[in-house]
């Protein structure tokens, strides 16, 4: 599973809050409107400018607060191909692999806004083609792959009727 994608770079601590705004409750129902404000308090130009396949790039404890599934939902429904973080809270990470949001643990120092990156899931690979780097991420293990690949854990388990470790 490769993916591509030009970097969007956002700093420590970006919480569900953030991610998605709690003043847009009412909107839980519709997550295509509520996709139009993900991350609008940190860049309010990122939701209409975000381009199918694009990056988010953080620092540490991306997705803390919070447990709302909304948040990673409505990174997907935006059309984000991953999540790269130094680290992200627990429950966010869960609940981005269940919906079928990949979400990768690197050192994301050496990826600036803007840059292009080509990221490889199942080797952990991640190259900043911008810069020439190549980086790594946490592998994921071979069960995540498979949810990821079958579009979420709600999706593989319609697809084998039950979880499939194989």
């Amino acid at each position: 599973m490769i993916l591509k994608g030009k970097a969007w770079k956002f700093g420590d601590g970006i919480s569900t809050d953030l991610i998605c705004p709690g003043r847009y409750f009412h909107l839980r129902s519709n997550l295509p409107e509520l996709a139009h404000h993900l991350l609008e308090d940190v860049d309010p130009q990122f939701a209409r400018m975000v381009n199918r396949g694009d990056f988010i790039v953080a620092g540490e404890n991306f997705g803390l607060g919070s447990s709302r599934e909304h948040a990673p939902r409505i990174i997907k429904v935006a059309g984000v191909g991953a999540v790269l973080a130094k680290s992200f809270a627990r429950i966010f990470y869960r609940n981005a692999i269940n919906i079928g949001l990949p979400a990768l643990e690197c050192n994301t120092d050496n990826i600036a806004a803007g840059d292009l990156v080509e990221v490889n899931l199942s080797e952990g690979v991640i190259l900043n083609r911008t810069k020439g780097l190549e980086l790594k991420a946490r592998p994921l293990p071979p069960v995540m792959l498979k949810i990821l690949s079958d579009g979420g854990l709600v999706a593989h388990i319609q697809k084998y009727g039950d979880f499939n470790l194989e």
